[in-house]
């Protein structure tokens, strides 16, 4: 198996006669953070709960650092740790009594325990709240007594799902750079759906559509699917629509009155410059320009196959 940390085969699972997964294949072999995307119901949350060991697939097998998750469940989880999107967490322990019980449910040595909770702690920047009532924490740290309590084990993998959810704009930070730091020695496994979050965090995108895996590669292969696809131009002296649409390569042209037009095109990058220079050329009296990116519904809709029709 060589040192794959996460290998998943031809993974496929079935609620009745529904399949909300079907033959997903990736393999995650370093440390880094990992996104998992796709559109609410797309089918990561069933994803993410076979590869920790809650739900028992259909077909297919997972491998956690080369041990069969279903053939040996006990050993393989010892090195996963689990965010849920809801934070299992026991309002009425103490912020270190919950971590304690956290690392023994992971079955760690009696004697390793108090050493990974003072850790986790530090970690996650806990440490002042430690006797603390779980319950008398804000959204925000209880969020980080859940990812305390996912890397307590201190695991090889940690899965994420859904981690800022619910928290306010200052907290969503803090929430990305301790999942960063986490990341310089854990595989990190992050599901979500919003478009800024895996941008500022992921190294690599995973992207699942109607139950199949539509895109694996890196950020940066990532970023040339979200191109952008359109601009508005606005002209104080505008020519007729069918000139614009004669000047170069373009999808189409959408009159959006009062001199503005949206421009489609594909792939192109100098096709601005070209409106640009014609403009002048042509006294358009061009007052503004602006490139839009496309949305991550877009992309779903894109790399699912699916195409919206222009005029």
């Amino acid at each position: 198996m060589g040192n794959s940390i996460v290998k998943v085969c031809n993974l496929s699972h079935r609620y009745s006669v529904q399949w909300a997964i079907r033959n997903i294949n990736f393999e995650i072999t370093e440390n880094g953070v990992v996104g998992l995307l796709g559109s609410n119901g797309a089918g990561k949350s069933t994803t993410m709960n076979i590869i920790c060991g809650v739900l028992n697939q259909t077909e297919g097998d997972v491998f956690i650092n080369g041990i069969n998750l279903r053939e040996n469940p006990v050993e393989a989880k010892k090195y996963i740790g689990f965010l849920p999107q809801q934070p299992p967490l026991y309002m009425d322990l103490t912020v270190e009594e919950y971590l304690r019980h956290s690392a023994f449910l992971r079955l760690m040595p009696a004697e390793e325990v108090d050493v990974a909770v003072n850790q986790a702690l530090e970690r996650c920047s806990i440490v002042h709240f430690r006797e603390r009532l779980i319950k008398n924490l804000s959204g925000g740290y209880q969020q980080r007594v859940g990812i305390a309590q996912a890397i307590v084990h201190n695991p090889k993998f940690v899965v994420l799902d859904e981690p800022t959810n619910g928290l306010d704009p200052n907290q969503i930070v803090d929430i990305r750079n301790l999942i960063r730091e986490i990341a310089v020695d854990h595989a990190v496994l992050l599901s979500t759906h919003i478009l800024s979050e895996v941008q500022a965090i992921c190294d690599e995108i995973k992207m699942i559509e109607n139950g199949k895996l539509v895109f694996s590669g890196s950020m940066e292969e990532f970023d040339n699917y979200v191109a952008p696809e359109s601009f508005v131009i606005e002209l104080g002296n505008a020519p007729n629509k069918s000139v614009l649409l004669s000047l170069c390569e373009n999808e189409g042209v959408e009159l959006l009155g009062e001199g503005r037009f949206r421009i489609y095109f594909k792939e192109d990058p100098g096709i601005t410059e070209k409106y640009i220079e014609a403009s002048v050329f042509n006294a358009w009296d061009l007052k503004d320009l602006i490139v839009e990116r496309c949305s991550l519904d877009e992309i779903f809709a894109q790399l699912s196959g699916k195409t919206k029709n222009r005029k």
